[in-house]
Parts: C-alpha cells; sequence; structure tokens
C-alpha cells in the first residue's frame, strides 16, 4: 500500500543542479566536523613523522635544483639510510666475498654496495682491490697477475 500524503501541498522536484548543492553542502559540513574534532582530540598519529627522519630539514625547489648529483646523493642517504643501516651495508662491503661459484652474484652485490657506499672506497686502486679481494684464491691470483687498470676489467677478468 501507498503511503499516504498528510499535506496537500505538492512535493518540490529536485533538479540535478540542486543535488549537486545538497552533496556539497553535506560533504562541506562532514569536512568541517571532522577538522573539529580532529582539532580537539589529542591525535598525535596526524601529524606523525619518522624519528628517523626529523633532522631532514626540507629545501626550497630553486636550491633542489642547483644541487649536483653527488650532493643530492648524500642528502638522500642522509634522509633515507639510518647510519644503523650504512654501517651494515659498509660491513658486509669489507666482508664480501664469493658464496659458492656464483661470481655473477658476487659481481652485482658488489656494484649495488659500491653505488650505496659512495664513501667507502674513493680511489679506483682500492676499489679494484677490495673486488679481488672477495674473489675466491684460484681466480684472485689470474686477475691479481693480469694488473687491471679498472674496476671493469677487474670484473671481465674474473
Amino acid at each position: 500500500m501507498a503511503p499516504k500524503r498528510t499535506s496537500t501541498s505538492a512535493a518540490p522536484a529536485m533538479n540535478q543542479a540542486a543535488i549537486w548543492q545538497l552533496i556539497d553542502d553535506r560533504v562541506t559540513a562532514a569536512l568541517e566536523a571532522q577538522a573539529a574534532n580532529m582539532a580537539n582530540a589529542d591525535n598525535t598519529r596526524r601529524c606523525w613523522t619518522h624519528p628517523l627522519n626529523s633532522f631532514a630539514q626540507p629545501i626550497r625547489i630553486e636550491k633542489a635544483y642547483k644541487l649536483s648529483w653527488v650532493e643530492f646523493k648524500k642528502l638522500l642517504i642522509k634522509m633515507y639510510c639510518p647510519r644503523t643501516k650504512v654501517q651494515k651495508m659498509e660491513d658486509e662491503f669489507y666482508h664480501l666475498t664469493v658464496k659458492g661459484n656464483d661470481l655473477k652474484a658476487y659481481v652485482r652485490r658488489f656494484q649495488e654496495l659500491e653505488t650505496l657506499c659512495p664513501t667507502m672506497v674513493s680511489d679506483s686502486k682500492k676499489m679494484i682491490e677490495a673486488f679481488i679481494g672477495g674473489l675466491p684464491r684460484s681466480i684472485e691470483g689470474n686477475v691479481i697477475a693480469s694488473k687491471p687498470q679498472t674496476l671493469e676489467e677487474a670484473i671481465n677478468i674474473s
């Protein structure tokens, strides 16, 4: 059975614009209510920043465009790499060796660590020595005897 009307006046028809205006008004009211609720509540997570990144200061876009690649990498490492993780990577870099006969994995990880820890070995000769030091004794002698001048040569010889 259809509901009975108690009023004699006709119900106003809503057009599409009136519906959108009603939605806008309700959404605005809901957002204002939420903002007031958040301001009154002790909501500590809404402005939460990671404690490791709390020392990083933002820079303006003009200054960012003037940075060199090396400076930019240093800023990224400072901001996103905690000192403990950097120390773990440095330890891994110093103690990296070929596991089994998987030379490709060793070369790939060595190059990753070389990129991630650019301050570890600044001189190319020391970089070659570090690479050769992780090779098995059977390969190490052949690579040393050929006296590679670059890391790429040492990788190709090994």
